[in-house]
């Protein structure tokens, strides 16, 4: 099972880790991925994500898909937060369960990788000192703004 969705809801690890239970997998590993205070040398205050919805969950779909044929995996699953968040938000999480830890490991890291460089999400950081700056998830500048 692969399943990737965009929601603006809080990321309950625990319900999704759930999703990921199958009767042969011994190993499951996650992710996850927190709004923190700071990026590049500057203090964050908040930050928000948008994204292009219908193509950024057919891409998301796509990375997982292609996670079950280059890993040995019985499931993956990724949510990514849209919308405002708040320091020590959960913002994105990816799970994966295997027969073994290796591939789930693998699996993984492959996975967010992906995610952050392919799936169609920008985040608006905005910053103490008044500015902001929309970054794709890969860390790339998009724009950046001063105080509005």
């Amino acid at each position: 099972m692969k399943v990737f969705t965009l929601d603006t809801a809080r990321i309950d690890p625990q319900v999704q880790r759930r999703h990921l239970d199958h009767p042969s997998a011994g190993a499951c590993v996650s992710f996850e991925g927190w709004v923190r205070d700071h990026n590049d040398g500057k203090a964050v205050l908040r930050l928000d994500y948008q994204a292009y919805g219908a193509l950024a969950e057919h891409e998301g779909q796509a990375v997982l898909a292609e996670a079950m044929r280059r890993f040995p995996i019985r499931a993956a699953r990724c949510v990514h937060r849209v919308g405002p968040l708040e320091i020590g938000d959960l913002a994105v999480w990816v799970g994966v369960s295997a027969d073994h830890r290796g591939a789930a490991f693998e699996a993984c890291h492959w996975i967010i990788d992906e995610v952050k460089r392919r799936v169609p999400i920008w985040k608006n950081e905005h910053y103490a000192d008044g500015q902001s700056g929309w970054l794709h998830p890969d860390g790339s500048a998009v724009a950046t703004a001063g105080a509005g």
